[in-house]
């Protein structure tokens, strides 16, 4: 069998029904709602299983399922190398996001990632300490940061209302999802002219993981040519 991770409820979950519903491949929970057992209908081999979008990285990478759907950031996030460890088959159109740095609207000379570095340095200085960056994306934004040249920093983890954590004088800067900014604006937060680090979305992606049997690998062909994809 094939074993397709979808996520287990709300919003990512029913869009990624319709998703595959209007493509010829009817996905559905069986059982109670609390159960995350699942049926496919339209194709034969491909059995559902359902899952957090955080899991769903980590069981691709480790052959535990063949395909999943989740956020491009997740994968990103919690994959190392993610890239030589799933594929993307699929941009699903939904669940988009994204993941930026903002910082205070109040630092009026501070509007590109030079600038960040810039004010870094001068906190350091002035305080002693690197500048707080509160996140939940600790692999995303280190790289970003330093393939971009900002130094003098440090991430805080923020697992709750990372908007809120600079009003909280938890952190200096965040860097968090977001879809239309109001939070960020409600906060005092603006996000910086190059601060885009990832654009996410739902995503399809396959496992790379070279024990497929024959079989399986027959199943994700037709399964493919039913999507288009």
């Amino acid at each position: 069998m094939l074993k397709l991770g979808v996520p287990s409820k709300g919003r990512l979950m029913e869009k990624t029904f319709d998703w595959f519903g209007s493509r010829g491949v009817t996905l559905r929970k069986s059982g109670a709602d609390r159960e995350y057992a699942g049926a496919v209908d339209g194709i034969e081999g491909v059995e559902l299983v359902l899952l957090s979008a955080g899991e769903i990285p980590r069981e691709l990478a480790a052959g535990n399922i063949h395909l999943g759907v989740t956020g491009s950031d997740l994968v990103r996030e919690k994959l190392a190398n993610w890239d030589s460890r799933v594929s993307e088959l699929a941009p699903m159109g939904f669940g988009g996001a994204d993941l930026i740095i903002a910082v205070p609207q109040g630092w009026v000379d501070v509007d590109t990632l030079d600038d960040l570095d810039a004010a870094a340095a001068a906190f350091r200085a002035k305080h002693g300490f690197r500048m707080r960056i509160a996140t939940k994306y600790h692999r995303l934004v280190r790289e970003f940061l330093r393939e971009q040249g900002v130094a003098d920093y440090q991430l805080i983890d923020s697992q709750g209302a990372t908007e809120g954590t600079v009003k909280n004088e938890t952190a200096e800067a965040i860097a968090d999802i977001t879809s239309t900014g109001e939070t960020l604006r409600a906060n005092g937060l603006k996000v910086l002219d190059d601060g885009l680090i990832h654009a996410s979305q739902a995503t399809l992606f396959r496992g790379r993981r070279k024990d497929w049997t024959d079989a399986q690998r027959k199943t994700l062909k037709s399964l493919q040519d039913i999507l288009a994809i």
